[in-house]
């Protein structure tokens, strides 16, 4: 019999994240079932200032980073905001922060004075650098990141073009991602021993875990590799070529599909020529390889060739944009595309679990929440009376 929780169920974690890293993390843990408390200052987190777009006055960035929390507002810089956090920590799996360095230390929240009490506490820090070696003290956002970490080198068209960004915030992303893991694995140890401890990583370091071809090849000859447009760095022809109506991703990745593509792609004559007659051959001789193909692919529309090539056991995929991948039918049977009725911007549609469970599934319960919306009900579950409760919420300054 499924449990409708998620694996998670039970976990209580408190997020005194902001903007993306850290609310990743925090929303990784929510849609495996965690009770993800958001703790947020009086002027809320940055991101329900990312206007627009806005649905009935909400933030649509807000939204999709904080689905399955709770929201409470308080001053951590009053004794009673202060001791209040204090409390819901005592009691905590895990909590989550991604402040400058040395914030939580001066707010008494740094994980020495929090493990006192609750030594079973994972704290997970998620900042721009880590904290420590030369650049602990350095704020983060994700361009920096792409660009220290060699992403903004390997990104792009080719060499004498002006650098170029992954259009998606990878570091940010990946440091929430790679957050959850630690948090995850840091929890499977306190099962065993009862010990928490701190969980620390950064966007540098997500960033730098997306060079490992890249890496590899600098590794081995001493050389940087530079931008590639789609195509790849080891592999061909694995890239994206024109078509009549479009493009198409080619990912002839070894050399039982190369044969197959040539022959399907009626090209077969490529196949005595040594430039082409291996892997190795055939990525020496790259920019000619796709001159020569490009031709073959511009004779079919997209979806002609997706049929030609998928029944010939060539994978391929187009290139899609994002509204056509919100409404792809795989997308949508694998549930990345789900609804939440949100109480002020009603219906709205969010990313869902990527991860699936046979006995105890994820998913999207509960929408963003309004600023400070659980405030009360929170406060309740740790014992505060409504007359604490009154006077805590009304005092809600920006930290």
């Amino acid at each position: 019999m499924t449990q409708p929780h998620g694996p998670l169920h039970g976990m209580k974690v408190i997020e005194l994240a902001h903007i993306m890293a850290g609310p990743v993390c925090g929303l990784m843990l929510a849609d495996m079932g965690a009770d993800v408390i958001k703790v947020e200052k009086a002027a809320g987190d940055d991101t329900r200032r990312s206007v627009p777009p806005e649905i009935e006055g909400e933030s649509a960035a807000f939204m999709m980073m904080n689905r399955n929390k709770r929201g409470i507002v308080l001053d951590l810089k009053s004794p009673e905001g202060n001791a209040a956090l204090r409390r819901m920590l005592s009691t905590a799996d895990v909590v989550i922060e991604n402040y400058r360095k040395g914030t939580m230390e001066k707010l008494g929240l740094g994980y020495e004075t929090l493990r006192k009490d609750n030594p079973g506490l994972i704290y997970c820090e998620i900042s721009g650098f880590g904290r420590t070696g030369p650049y602990a003290d350095r704020g983060g956002f994700d361009l920096i990141a792409q660009g220290m970490a060699g992403l903004m080198s390997i990104t792009g068209e080719g060499a004498g073009r002006p650098p170029v960004k992954v259009g998606a915030p990878v570091s940010d992303i990946t440091a929430g991602i790679l957050g959850a893991m630690g948090v995850l694995a840091a929890y499977t140890r306190r099962l065993q021993t009862g010990e928490g401890q701190k969980v620390d990583t950064s966007l540098f370091e997500a960033a730098i875990t997306h060079t490992y071809w890249q890496s590899a090849i600098a590794f081995a000859t001493g050389l940087s590799p530079g931008p590639m447009g789609s195509a790849h760095p080891l592999n061909a022809p694995y890239q994206a070529f024109g078509t009549a109506d479009g493009w198409i991703n080619i990912g002839a990745a070894n050399q039982a599909n190369w044969e197959r593509l040539i022959d399907l792609i009626g090209a077969s004559n490529l196949n005595d020529d040594p430039r082409f007659a291996t892997n190795n051959a055939r990525m020496s001789n790259l920019d000619v390889l796709t001159e020569m193909l490009t031709p073959y692919f511009q004779t079919k529309t997209t979806d002609e060739w997706l049929a030609v090539l998928e029944g010939g056991g060539v994978p391929a995929g187009p290139v899609l944009s994002i509204t056509e991948m919100h409404a792809d039918p795989q997308a949508r049977a694998r549930e990345m595309i789900v609804a939440t009725a949100h109480p002020t911007a009603g219906e709205v549609e969010t990313l869902g679990l990527p991860v699936k469970f046979s006995q105890t599934p994820g998913g999207v319960r509960r929408p963003a929440p309004r600023l400070g919306e659980h405030g009360a009900e929170v406060l309740r579950e740790y014992g505060y009376s409504a007359e604490e409760i009154d006077s805590l919420l009304a005092r809600s300054p920006d930290l």
